[in-house]
């Protein structure tokens, strides 16, 4: 019979992967205070989770000292509430969150996970990638291993979107996008059945790019494909290209980050597109858009860049974790 996690042996055999856990908590804290950074908390039960097409949620109630039902999600990342805080003029902002995404289990995902969001009025994708870099090098040791691959955090790679499917799948990656037949022709593989482009894109990004990237040293993967933007802007130097990257360390994916969109209508017509795409692929997603968000949008959100770093998956590489569930107390039931 499987011993359950609290067992004293199991336990035991955790330890030393959450103690490490223990002193990665407090020198990140002192990394951003020293910076100027503010902790923050913000509701876990929101009325709208986010507008993310894959992700499923986990659904609670609320009920009101007169006895009315009001349905409630567990957020799936804190950046809603913490982007409200920037429009009130929180300044620079960042949080140690519990967050949930249902249907999700490996040695690299839990149900329940810690992620580090860190929000900054005025920064730049250049600047947002500089001081990530430098939270690495702050927590971590010089050279780092995790999962057979080991990486020297001394120097990073910064790699276009355009520049991986270049390298990696032999595509060009613009010229074919919209067209999920070029881009499979180039890519030398068959388009499956009823796979359009986004589809392909992310199985390409999956299969031949990921592998390859965030091993020998971290790779920041910049400027997706406008149609991939989520909450970044477009690159106003390129309107084909959004000012996102996505973080790979020990061939890890560890962190998404955008230069936030401000443009209320815009994020609108995002949100209508996605929730579209939902219904579509799952059903009605059952919460109502958020239109407070939308709000304190149009109010006006300082231009800002944003982080959202998945902490246990930091936790694993600080202490050379194999598993996400070592890095965990308890893990979910």
């Amino acid at each position: 019979m499987t011993q359950p996690p609290w067992h004293p042996e199991q336990l035991q055999a955790r330890l030393p992967f959450l103690r490490r856990r223990a002193v990665l908590t407090a020198a990140v804290r002192a990394f951003f205070t020293a910076r100027g950074y503010m902790e923050v908390e913000t509701p876990y039960a929101v009325t709208a989770p986010g507008e993310e097409v894959h992700l499923a949620t986990f659904r609670t109630e609320r009920i009101t000292p007169h006895g009315e039902r009001r349905p409630l999600w567990l957020h799936t990342s804190p950046e809603f509430a913490m982007k409200r805080l920037l429009v009130g003029g929180a300044g620079p902002i960042f949080q140690l969150a519990r967050v949930w995404r249902n249907g999700e289990g490996s040695d690299t995902h839990a149900r329940e996970f810690t992620m580090l969001e860190w929000y900054r009025p005025g920064a730049d994708m250049a600047s947002l990638i500089e001081e990530t870099h430098d939270l690495l090098r702050a927590v971590l040791p010089p050279i780092v291993t995790c999962r057979g691959i080991t990486t020297d955090l001394a120097v990073a790679e910064t790699l276009r979107m355009t520049d991986a499917f270049a390298r990696y799948v032999g595509a060009d990656l613009l010229a074919t996008a919209d067209d999920a037949a070029a881009l499979a022709a180039q890519a030398g593989v068959r388009l499956r059945e009823g796979e359009d482009w986004e589809d392909l894109f992310f199985r390409l990004l999956l299969d031949k790019i990921e592998p390859a990237i965030g091993r020998g040293q971290p790779t920041f993967l910049t400027h997706w494909p406008a149609a991939q933007a989520a909450l970044a802007r477009r690159d106003p130097a390129d309107p084909r290209v959004a000012e996102r990257f996505e973080l790979f360390v020990c061939g890890m994916e560890l962190a998404n980050a955008f230069v936030e969109l401000t443009d209320a209508a815009e994020q609108r017509a995002r949100f209508m597109a996605d929730r579209a795409r939902r219904a579509e692929l799952y059903g009605d997603v059952g919460w109502p858009l958020d239109e407070d968000f939308l709000a304190a949008l149009e109010h006006g959100m300082p231009p800002s860049a944003g982080i959202a770093l998945g902490f246990d998956r930091l936790a694993m590489i600080a202490a050379g974790a194999d598993r996400i569930d070592q890095v965990l107390w308890l893990p979910s039931p």
